[in-house]
This record gives structure tokens, C-alpha cells and sequence, in this order.
């Protein structure tokens, strides 16, 4: 079977298990909260996203891994970590709910655009070496957990 294909395969089935996940054990735990008690998990779990700058580091990556997709998916996670910490730190007042949404929006765009840059450039899942189970195992997860907080977000 093509490499492709066990990639996409991957990636859908660890969305197809997060969302599970999430609608089972997830929600029901945060639906009942506060937004700032809801988003406060949310947040320290994205705080973890620094983990992309590894998409940078000399074995554990393939040499010819493309800096198009590697440099701004480890930079832009990194900012994606630090907005998350900020706005935990600034959590429950307004800061803390503004910077949450402008987490958001980034820390969902920068994924986005890491798949679409992905793409551009031809990335074979190979080139990813150990980052591999970043892309098929924490990305559907960091996805996910967007969407639980802009149901959050979008709350009174």
C-alpha cells in the first residue's frame, strides 16, 4: 500500500478516535464548567506544543525534510505553546478569555497550514522520522481539543 495513503489513513483514524474521545469523556467533563475552569485543561495540554520544534532537530527528522514545512511548524507551534501558557496565566479575566481567542484562532491556523505546507512542498511521511506520531497522534488530538474550545469560547 502506498506510504501516502498509511499516512492519511493514520491521521483520519486518529481524528476518528479523538472526536470520540472528546464527545465520550471530554465534554462531559467541561460542558459544566466555567469557561475559564473549561478552557484551563484545554490550554495546558497546548502548552505541550513545543514539541514541534523537533520538526527541526537533525535525527529526528529526515535530512530532507523541507525547511517550508519544517521552520514554520516548529516556530509556529512554539507560539501556539506560549499563547496557550499566556493565556492560562491570564485566565479568568478578560486577558485570559482574549488571548484564549487569539490562541485559538493561531494554534488552529498554524495546524492548518502545516497540512497545506505539507503538501506544497511534497512531504513524504518518511521525511518526518519520530515526528511521525506528532502528525498521526498529537495534531488530530490538538485539533480536536480547537474545536472543544471554540465551543467554549463561543459560551457565556
Amino acid at each position: 500500500m502506498p506510504t501516502q495513503i498509511l499516512f492519511g489513513a493514520s491521521v483520519a483514524f486518529g481524528l476518528i478516535v479523538w472526536t470520540i474521545v472528546a464527545v465520550k469523556y471530554m465534554w462531559p467533563y467541561l460542558r459544566d464548567r466555567t469557561r475559564a475552569e473549561a478552557l484551563r485543561p484545554l490550554l495546558v495540554l497546548h502548552g505541550f506544543r513545543f514539541v514541534g520544534l523537533s520538526f527541526m532537530v537533525p535525527g529526528v527528522v529526515a535530512p530532507d525534510l523541507s525547511p517550508a514545512f519544517a521552520v514554520p511548524a516548529a516556530y509556529g507551534d512554539t507560539v501556539a505553546a506560549i499563547l496557550a501558557l499566556l493565556a492560562l496565566w491570564a485566565l479568568p479575566g478578560r486577558l485570559g478569555i482574549l488571548l484564549a481567542w487569539v490562541f485559538n484562532i493561531w494554534g488552529m491556523a498554524d495546524l492548518l497550514f502545516a497540512f497545506y505546507q505539507g503538501n506544497q512542498v511534497g512531504m513524504q511521511a518518511g521525511q518526518l522520522g519520530a515526528a511521525y506520531y506528532i502528525v498521526t497522534f498529537v495534531v488530530p488530538l490538538l485539533l480536536v481539543t480547537h474545536i472543544l474550545m471554540f465551543r467554549i469560547l463561543r459560551r457565556r
